[in-house]
């Protein structure tokens, strides 16, 4: 999940890098003088912004919900798996303790019972961990969705060209006041309220 963002993050930052590379190669240096009142800085006609990733997953409440409801489910699955694991072992170990006293069909019969309980527990844990994966995956879209929607939303009024999100240990520099992480945060939670 994070290796997804992070990966996107690098991408949207490359991408950017190489604009403003070809932005200033092709005109003199030009560099702004002023910074306007919306915490942005204008370059030749355009204006930036960014948020903090790490504050907006601390933040938001809905994908905090979401990532609640997600370990919830996976703590849920952990249970149904230790109790397969739970009789599979009480079964080998009935099997050793009894053993000696059982024929060799009867043997035979319980190891055959044990190979299929361990089968059906590792075909159980594969499909239980594809879910989670598919439904975190989704989810997580979801979310991302919501933000896309609200920065659109967000941004009729504000006129930013590009807002990044800052992931941790993607920006080498970034200038406090182009920060809007609050105003994302807080509109996120508003309309969540509002819709919920």
């Amino acid at each position: 999940m994070k290796n997804i963002l992070l990966i996107v993050n690098a991408i949207l930052l490359i991408a950017v890098a190489y604009l403003f590379y070809v932005q200033f190669s092709a005109k003199s240096h030009q560099l702004p003088t002023t910074v306007n009142s919306h915490n942005s800085i204008p370059v030749n006609g355009f204006k930036i912004a960014y948020f903090e990733m790490d504050s907006l997953q601390n933040q938001y409440v809905l994908l905090k919900e979401v990532r609640s409801a997600l370990m919830t489910k996976d703590q849920e699955m952990g249970k149904e798996l230790s109790g397969l694991e739970n009789s599979l072992r009480n079964k080998y170990q009935d099997l050793q303790k009894n053993g000696n006293s059982l024929s060799q069909a009867e043997i035979a019969s319980r190891q055959q019972e044990i190979m299929d309980l361990d089968k059906n527990l590792k075909n159980k844990r594969q499909m239980m961990e594809q879910e989670m994966q598919d439904e975190s995956f989704k989810k997580l879209q979801d979310v991302k969705k919501h933000i896309e929607d609200y920065l659109k939303e967000y941004n009729q009024t504000k006129g930013y060209a590009y807002i990044f999100s800052n992931v941790p240990d993607m920006m080498y520099y970034k200038d406090t006041a182009y920060n809007i992480t609050a105003d994302i945060v807080k509109g996120l939670n508003e309309q969540y309220r509002q819709k919920k």
